[in-house]
């Protein structure tokens, strides 16, 4: 019993340790990566002008691109958006989750400017997993952290993945295995009285729609992102991706879904035999990731309902299959 009791304490006084180390780096100005419950972020000190502009350098990220703040709670999100009754309401709901919204920026915020790409809103998340919200705690101050992978590439689930695409452009990984829902959060815009889903994410439409009583909308396609992960290609593999595949071509891999799979002699992961779309959102990157290795030209993938977390698996899908420029 003692013996488990000191094993315990090892492993928090370890956790301790590193959140303590990654919080000095973000103060320093480095790059950190961190687990969220959504996917594993690159986090920079938000209030830092060059710490930002590190994060776009490592990710190879367009700076009309903005990115997602990451803080502790709603109190600290107040500080530099303006949240109105529906903004409020959603808050109540999601946060700490994966949920970020988009709010009017406050004139005192002293989030750079160009972590906003220069908008006159901010996107605001307080994460639920136990190590973000320790290192938000540390850190003090707001994070900007997009998904921690090179730009338009999958996005990282564990934190290998992260040491794939990033390496040494990280000063710290905080590996705390994989990620439990494995989707970036949704976005919804509350700007005004008519609030609009920028992203389909880690929480469905339909519980968003239900918390605040009333429909969604969409938003206008705009060459200029208004939220993250709004860029027509994104999350994509090497190999190309061909939707709502009811065979295999030769030389493909197949992304399958639900208990009945063509015939196919080739590499195949299913996202989730028993059709559960929590499961399939949880395995769609690590899954698109492992058949990406297997060095086919091509990966085909089985339909998803567009219901759920459906909406946010399509999405993602869609975007990793667009042409890329």
């Amino acid at each position: 019993m003692n013996n488990n009791t000191d094993q315990l304490e090892a492993r928090r006084a370890a956790r301790r340790e590193v959140v303590e180390e990654a919080a000095k780096l973000l103060f320093d100005g480095k790059l950190v990566a961190f687990p969220t419950e959504t996917v594993y972020g690159l986090g920079a000190d938000a209030t830092t002008d060059k710490a930002v502009a590190a994060i776009f350098e490592a990710k190879g990220r367009p700076r009309f691109n903005p990115l997602i703040m990451h803080v502790l709670d709603l109190e600290q999100a107040r500080q530099h958006g303006v949240f109105n009754r529906l903004a409020l309401k959603l808050a109540e709901a999601f946060m700490p989750g994966a949920l970020t919204l988009v709010v009017p920026r406050r004139p005192e915020s002293a989030i750079s400017l160009l972590a906003t790409a220069g908008l006159d809103t901010v996107a605001l998340r307080a994460p639920a997993h136990p190590m973000a919200r320790a290192l938000l705690k540390a850190a003090g101050v707001p994070v900007a952290a997009p998904s921690a992978n090179k730009s338009g590439r999958v996005s990282p689930t564990t934190g290998a993945h992260v040491a794939e695409q990033l390496g040494d452009d990280v000063a710290l990984i905080i590996d705390a295995g994989r990620c439990r829902i494995g989707l970036e959060s949704t976005i919804v815009g509350c700007i005004g009285d008519d609030p609009m889903l920028l992203r389909p994410g880690g929480i469905s439409r339909e519980d968003i729609e239900r918390a605040i009583g009333r429909r969604l909308r969409q938003p206008e396609d705009t060459a200029k992102p208004a939220a993250p992960g709004q860029l027509a290609s994104h999350y994509a593999p090497k190999a190309e991706l061909r939707l709502d595949a009811t065979d295999v071509r030769p030389g493909e891999a197949l992304l399958a879904f639900g208990p009945k799979v063509p015939e196919h002699g080739g590499p195949m992961l299913n996202l989730s035999p028993a059709g559960e779309l929590p499961e399939a959102a949880a395995n769609l990157f690590a899954h698109l990731r492992a058949l990406d290795e297997e060095g086919c030209a091509s990966i085909a993938a089985m339909p998803i309902p567009e219901f759920g977390l459906g909406e946010a698996i399509n999405d993602r899908l869609r975007r990793a299959a667009a042409p890329r420029e």
